[in-house]
Protein backbone atom coordinates (compact mmCIF):
# COMPACT_ATOMS: atom_id res chain seq x y z
CA UNK A 1 0.00 0.00 0.00
CA UNK A 2 1.22 3.48 -0.85
CA UNK A 3 0.93 5.66 2.26
CA UNK A 4 2.64 9.00 2.81
CA UNK A 5 3.84 8.77 6.42
CA UNK A 6 5.22 12.31 6.34
CA UNK A 7 2.61 14.49 4.68
CA UNK A 8 2.06 18.17 5.27
CA UNK A 9 -1.34 18.57 6.92
CA UNK A 10 -2.90 21.97 7.52
CA UNK A 11 -5.71 22.69 9.94
CA UNK A 12 -7.23 25.81 11.47
CA UNK A 13 -4.63 26.18 14.23
CA UNK A 14 -1.95 23.65 13.36
CA UNK A 15 0.39 22.72 10.55
CA UNK A 16 1.94 19.26 10.58
CA UNK A 17 4.98 18.69 8.39
CA UNK A 18 7.86 16.22 8.16
CA UNK A 19 10.28 16.52 11.05
CA UNK A 20 13.66 17.90 9.92
CA UNK A 21 17.10 18.00 11.54
CA UNK A 22 16.71 21.78 11.84
CA UNK A 23 13.78 21.23 14.22
CA UNK A 24 15.93 19.81 17.02
CA UNK A 25 16.41 23.03 19.02
CA UNK A 26 12.77 24.10 18.71
CA UNK A 27 11.42 20.65 19.60
CA UNK A 28 13.87 20.36 22.50
CA UNK A 29 12.57 23.70 23.79
CA UNK A 30 9.00 22.38 23.61
CA UNK A 31 10.08 19.24 25.50
CA UNK A 32 12.19 21.00 28.16
CA UNK A 33 9.45 21.07 30.80
CA UNK A 34 9.84 18.31 33.44
CA UNK A 35 6.07 18.47 34.12
CA UNK A 36 5.44 17.43 30.51
CA UNK A 37 7.05 14.05 31.21
CA UNK A 38 5.88 13.55 34.83
CA UNK A 39 3.22 10.98 33.90
CA UNK A 40 5.29 9.43 31.13
CA UNK A 41 7.57 6.38 31.46
CA UNK A 42 10.55 8.46 30.18
CA UNK A 43 10.44 10.97 33.04
CA UNK A 44 13.86 12.44 32.20
CA UNK A 45 13.14 13.16 28.55
CA UNK A 46 13.08 16.90 29.32
CA UNK A 47 16.89 16.77 29.81
CA UNK A 48 18.79 17.96 26.70
CA UNK A 49 21.09 14.89 26.58
CA UNK A 50 18.18 12.45 26.85
CA UNK A 51 16.01 14.39 24.42
CA UNK A 52 18.84 14.58 21.87
CA UNK A 53 18.93 10.77 21.62
CA UNK A 54 15.14 10.63 21.39
CA UNK A 55 15.12 13.27 18.66
CA UNK A 56 17.57 11.22 16.58
CA UNK A 57 15.21 8.21 16.83
CA UNK A 58 12.25 10.37 15.80
CA UNK A 59 14.17 11.77 12.85
CA UNK A 60 15.36 8.32 11.72
CA UNK A 61 11.86 6.83 11.89
CA UNK A 62 10.73 8.42 8.65
CA UNK A 63 7.22 8.93 9.98
CA UNK A 64 7.48 11.79 12.47
CA UNK A 65 5.64 15.04 11.96
CA UNK A 66 6.53 18.34 13.60
CA UNK A 67 3.47 20.06 15.07
CA UNK A 68 3.50 23.81 14.48
CA UNK A 69 1.22 26.42 16.01
CA UNK A 70 0.24 28.25 12.83
CA UNK A 71 -0.38 31.61 14.53
CA UNK A 72 3.09 31.83 16.11
CA UNK A 73 5.05 29.58 13.75
CA UNK A 74 6.38 27.79 16.82
CA UNK A 75 7.15 24.05 16.91
CA UNK A 76 5.05 22.83 19.84
CA UNK A 77 5.45 19.06 19.61
CA UNK A 78 5.45 16.07 17.32
CA UNK A 79 3.61 12.87 16.48
CA UNK A 80 4.44 9.81 14.41
CA UNK A 81 2.93 7.27 12.05
CA UNK A 82 4.50 3.83 12.45
CA UNK A 83 3.87 0.13 11.86
CA UNK A 84 4.17 -2.80 14.28
CA UNK A 85 4.42 -6.53 13.79
CA UNK A 86 1.12 -7.40 15.48
CA UNK A 87 -0.89 -5.30 12.98
CA UNK A 88 1.12 -5.37 9.72
CA UNK A 89 -1.79 -4.28 7.52
CA UNK A 90 -2.67 -1.29 9.70
CA UNK A 91 -1.04 1.98 10.75
CA UNK A 92 -0.32 3.26 14.24
CA UNK A 93 -0.07 6.77 15.66
CA UNK A 94 2.05 7.56 18.67
CA UNK A 95 5.18 9.13 20.10
CA UNK A 96 3.05 12.24 20.45
CA UNK A 97 3.77 15.11 22.76
CA UNK A 98 2.71 18.73 22.94
CA UNK A 99 4.15 21.53 25.04
CA UNK A 100 1.94 22.02 28.11
CA UNK A 101 0.56 25.37 26.89
CA UNK A 102 -1.19 23.36 24.15
CA UNK A 103 -2.45 20.43 26.23
CA UNK A 104 -6.01 19.28 25.99
CA UNK A 105 -8.91 20.77 24.18
CA UNK A 106 -8.76 22.09 20.68
CA UNK A 107 -5.06 21.56 19.94
CA UNK A 108 -4.89 17.84 20.68
CA UNK A 109 -8.26 17.31 19.00
CA UNK A 110 -7.09 19.05 15.82
CA UNK A 111 -3.79 17.15 15.82
CA UNK A 112 -5.61 13.83 16.07
CA UNK A 113 -8.20 14.84 13.49
CA UNK A 114 -5.56 15.79 10.92
CA UNK A 115 -3.58 12.59 11.45
CA UNK A 116 -6.58 10.27 11.62
CA UNK A 117 -8.29 11.79 8.57
CA UNK A 118 -5.06 11.25 6.62
CA UNK A 119 -4.60 7.68 7.90
CA UNK A 120 -8.18 6.67 7.14
CA UNK A 121 -7.70 7.57 3.48
CA UNK A 122 -5.52 4.44 3.27
CA UNK A 123 -6.35 2.23 6.26
CA UNK A 124 -9.45 0.77 7.90
CA UNK A 125 -7.91 0.70 11.39
CA UNK A 126 -5.49 2.86 13.36
CA UNK A 127 -3.70 1.55 16.45
CA UNK A 128 -2.39 3.36 19.51
CA UNK A 129 0.20 1.63 21.71
CA UNK A 130 0.44 3.21 25.15
CA UNK A 131 2.66 2.38 28.07
CA UNK A 132 0.53 0.88 30.87
CA UNK A 133 1.64 3.61 33.29
CA UNK A 134 0.73 6.50 30.95
CA UNK A 135 -2.83 7.08 32.15
CA UNK A 136 -3.09 10.57 30.61
CA UNK A 137 -2.43 9.20 27.11
CA UNK A 138 -4.84 6.31 27.65
CA UNK A 139 -7.60 8.75 28.57
CA UNK A 140 -6.82 11.06 25.64
CA UNK A 141 -6.87 8.13 23.24
CA UNK A 142 -10.33 6.99 24.31
CA UNK A 143 -11.62 10.50 23.55
CA UNK A 144 -10.99 9.77 19.85
CA UNK A 145 -13.38 6.81 20.03
CA UNK A 146 -10.56 4.26 20.18
CA UNK A 147 -11.28 1.19 22.27
CA UNK A 148 -8.90 -0.87 24.38
CA UNK A 149 -8.28 -4.09 22.46
CA UNK A 150 -5.52 -6.01 24.23
CA UNK A 151 -2.26 -5.96 26.15
CA UNK A 152 0.83 -6.91 24.16
CA UNK A 153 4.54 -7.35 24.52
CA UNK A 154 5.91 -6.10 21.21
CA UNK A 155 8.86 -4.23 19.78
CA UNK A 156 8.26 -0.57 19.06
CA UNK A 157 11.02 1.90 18.28
CA UNK A 158 13.76 -0.67 18.78
CA UNK A 159 12.68 -1.88 22.22
CA UNK A 160 10.40 -4.71 23.31
CA UNK A 161 7.97 -3.71 26.02
CA UNK A 162 4.49 -3.98 27.46
CA UNK A 163 1.81 -1.90 25.74
CA UNK A 164 -1.88 -1.21 26.10
CA UNK A 165 -3.24 -1.52 22.55
CA UNK A 166 -6.18 0.63 21.46
CA UNK A 167 -7.83 0.46 18.05
CA UNK A 168 -9.96 2.95 16.17
CA UNK A 169 -11.88 1.88 13.08
CA UNK A 170 -12.74 4.14 10.17
CA UNK A 171 -16.45 3.58 10.90
CA UNK A 172 -16.10 4.62 14.54
CA UNK A 173 -14.09 7.69 13.56
CA UNK A 174 -16.63 8.80 10.98
CA UNK A 175 -19.58 8.40 13.36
Amino acid sequence: MDFDAQPTLIGRRLTLRPLAAEDQAALAAAAADPELWAGHPAKDRWRPDVFGLYFQKLLASGGTLAVIDTASGRVIGCSQYYRVEDAPGDISIGFTFLARDWWGGATNAELKQLMLDHAFQSFDRVWFHINPTNIRSQKATTKTGALFDHDATIGISGAVGAWKCYVLTREAWQS
